[in-house]
C-alpha cells in the first residue's frame, strides 16, 4: 500500500478525529500537532509486522453552517 488515508473532523469542542479509510484505525486528538503525533503512533501500532504505507494523507472534513438572516 503505497497511501493510507484519513479522513479528519473537527470536532465542536476544537479537537479532531481521524479515521482511515479502508482499515479500522482510529484516533483523536485536541490539537492538529497531536493528531499528527497520534496518527503516525496508530499507523505504527496497526502494522507493526506488516508492510507500513508509504504515505498518510490527512483529509480534513468540514462543515460550516452559515445563517441566512
Amino acid at each position: 500500500m503505497s497511501e493510507l488515508v484519513f479522513e479528519v473532523t473537527q470536532e465542536s469542542d476544537g479537537g479532531y478525529i481521524a479515521e482511515a479509510l479502508g482499515e479500522n484505525i482510529v484516533t483523536e486528538a485536541d490539537s492538529w500537532e497531536q493528531l499528527r503525533a497520534n496518527v503516525k503512533e496508530a499507523v505504527e501500532a496497526y502494522y507493526f509486522d506488516e508492510p507500513k504505507p508509504a504515505n498518510i494523507r490527512l483529509h480534513l472534513r468540514r462543515d460550516e453552517v452559515l445563517a441566512v438572516a
